[in-house]
């Protein structure tokens, strides 16, 4: 695999090192950021990432706000993690053209099965 790179943001740095060393195993090159700000500077800087994990509740920017500004200039797939589970968070995703959305407990229980 040719280091394709991710973008992980998440505020809890648990989740972060769970993903990162999932991708980094599956041959990934991940970037992380710890909140919605620090994402955009890696994005805007780093014209190669091929893939945005994004948690949606985070300090300073939220996800869904990370998600809009990223639409406003890319069509990078974008995979959403929530604790949340509601419907209109959902409706926001599809709005927001996200790739795709996963609860935080379902994508642990995922990671941890790879």
């Amino acid at each position: 695999m040719e280091n394709i790179k991710v973008l992980v943001v998440d505020d809890e740095s648990r989740m972060r090192k769970l993903v990162k060393d999932f991708l980094t195993r599956e041959g990934y090159a991940v970037l992380e950021a710890g909140d919605g700000m620090e994402a955009m500077d890696i994005f805007y800087e780093d014209k190669e990432i091929a893939l945005v994990i994004l948690d949606v509740m985070m300090p300073k920017m939220d996800g869904w706000q990370v998600c809009r500004e990223i639409r406003e200039t890319s069509k990078v797939p974008i995979i959403m993690l929530t604790a949340r589970s509601e419907e209109r968070d959902e409706l926001q995703g599809f709005e927001l053209e996200w790739t795709s959305i996963y609860q935080s407990r379902s994508a642990r229980r995922f990671l941890w099965r790879g």
